[in-house]
């Protein structure tokens, strides 16, 4: 689930900078990244709290660490990027 959500994702963030870079409303493409991008950590904190209760340590000490530092970077990223558009707005206007 989480993939399907990260990849919904990744495609409303381009969708959101291509309308921005062909003057078109993006403001809904923006919350849909944004909000896929949540989608996205909410599932993997489910996959989490399964292993958790499964009491699978092997799984959480392979993956967790990595996981943690790969949903930071690619979260960033996802706010960034669909708030770019927003941001070179307010600078356009001034």
């Amino acid at each position: 689930m989480w993939m399907i959500f990260g990849l919904i994702a990744a495609a409303a963030t381009f969708i959101n900078l291509y309308l921005y870079k062909n003057g078109k409303e993006y403001k809904f493409a923006m919350a849909m990244g944004l909000s896929f991008t949540a989608a996205t950590l909410w599932a993997e904190y489910r996959l989490v709290f399964k292993w958790v209760e499964k009491e699978d340590w092997a799984a959480l000490l392979d993956v967790v660490p990595t996981m943690v530092t790969l949903l930071s970077v690619l979260t960033l990223i996802s706010i960034v990027l669909n708030i770019a558009p927003m941001l070179l707005e307010l600078k356009a206007k001034k």
